[in-house]
């Protein structure tokens, strides 16, 4: 029997790995549901970081993995061929761009975001990649030379060896009053890119821009349609391969099946993971067929990519996702409680800008009377969530944003239990501070 009270001082797990809460002790999961070791029932609006998309262990997902099990638990791709795999890569394309048709599978999105590098730079001989300021793109080295969210992460590691190069990511709440937010970021990331072009870097050098579509760690950041519109465009113009990182906004989450589609820009290439498998470890790097053929044999490979396991739930995540209307639902349901939590800023001096596209929402905690940001009272108020039931996260350079992302299959009922938990928290943490409703 674990001592739950002491495992922390046994010092078993990496301290590195961040403990952003009192390591809630948990049995079990269920739908929408964690279940503590002490039977209490916590609301979870984290998703596993975005990776339940169909909820927790959903009986379908659970049904075929189990199935998956009696039949084949490991298949090196490298050696054998199996039909998980094979079925995932046809399920993929009929939820995917058109011509994003051809997939290397790994484990993780880092490993995506590898696999997406390496490709670019393989396919262009070009040995540069741009990146965005605030962007989250793993912590792997090649990936870490690409992440730029938070300062720490990099800190005594000489990353990217100057192969890459950072830009601004369009922050509407830095448009200057009076000027359209489409028209002011597409001219701003034009100057930027011929900036960098002029002073730092040529074009014919640069293999690829990669971006997230929605800032995912960096603050649930959701940029101008126009802004990505205008890289594309860049991209195009110097034949600069335009790789999304859909790692989190990949699966429904951003209402639509990738951001890819709601914004209505196609990038070269794709790297997705995270809500891929509901919860089982999974990615793929993903390319049109052109591009994958240029991609010499054995110049990149994987021992556990595209587990028969991980790719049975992946089929079985995709057919849920459709049949159960999640998708439609992540993008109904998430207007519906951005408007909830628009109405809510207005009783609440500590919430800062809100925002939120499909079950991406996220919600800047501040000071009241500076509006700086405010991590501290931020986690105060998780802690708070959690005691009442209900789990959110933090993002933001800061740790200023809560993160609330529900599994997509939430309803209206668990949806507005959540906010008003959240509400209850707000109005306590500003009763300490001595703030009056």
């Amino acid at each position: 029997m674990i001592d739950w009270n002491t495992i922390n001082e046994e010092g078993l797990l990496a301290p590195t790995m961040a403990k952003d809460f009192p390591n809630l002790p948990v049995a079990k999961a269920e739908g929408l549901f964690y279940i503590g070791v002490d039977g209490k029932k916590y609301l979870d609006f984290t998703s596993g970081i975005a990776t339940e998309n169909t909820g927790h262990r959903h009986p379908k997902v659970v049904a075929a993995i189990k199935d998956q099990v009696d039949s084949l638990v490991h298949g090196p791709i490298g050696i054998i061929n199996y039909e998980s795999i094979i079925n995932l890569a046809k399920k993929l394309q009929t939820i995917l761009p058109e011509s994003l048709d051809c997939f290397f599978f790994g484990n993780s999105g880092a490993e995506a975001i590898e696999g997406a590098v390496k490709l670019a730079r393989h396919v262009t001989g070009r040995p540069y990649v741009v990146s965005f300021l605030g962007g989250f793109h793993g912590r792997t080295m090649g990936a870490l030379s690409l992440t730029t969210s938070k300062s720490k992460y990099r800190r005594s590691l000489p990353v990217g060896a100057g192969m890459t190069y950072q830009l601004p990511y369009a922050q509407i709440t830095e448009t200057p009053d009076g000027l359209d937010h489409d028209v002011y970021w597409s001219e701003h990331v034009e100057k930027d890119f011929e900036k960098l072009f002029n002073h730092q870097v040529a074009p014919d050098e640069v293999a690829a821009v990669i971006l997230e579509p929605v800032l995912g760690e960096g603050g649930y950041v959701i940029p101008p349609r126009a802004w990505l519109q205008k890289i594309r465009e860049i991209c195009d113009m110097h034949g600069i391969l335009l790789i999304f990182d859909e790692v989190q906004t990949g699966f429904g989450r951003t209402g639509d099946w990738f951001a890819a589609s709601r914004f209505g820009v196609t990038p070269d290439i794709m790297a997705i993971a995270k809500g891929i498998a509901s919860g089982l470890p999974l990615s793929a790097t993903v390319a049109s067929k052109e591009l994958m053929e240029q991609w010499s044999i054995g110049s990149h490979s994987t021992t556990f990519g595209g587990n028969p396991i991980a790719c049975a739930a992946a089929c079985a995540t995709i057919d849920v996702l459709k049949e159960e209307g999640m998708v439609e639902n992540a993008r109904n349901l998430g207007e519906y409680a951005l408007r909830k939590l628009i109405d809510l800023k207005e009783k609440h001096p500590v919430m800062g800008t809100v925002r939120g596209i499909g079950m991406m929402l996220g919600i800047e905690i501040v000071q009241p009377v500076t509006g700086a940001p405010n991590g501290e009272g931020l986690m105060n108020i998780l802690e708070k969530c959690l005691h009442k039931g209900v789990i959110f996260y933090l993002s933001g350079n800061k740790g200023e944003v809560i993160r609330m992302m529900p599994p997509l299959n939430v309803d209206k009922e668990n949806l507005d239990r959540g906010i008003a938990l959240l509400d209850e928290a707000l109005t306590e943490y500003e009763a300490e501070l001595g703030i009056r409703g």
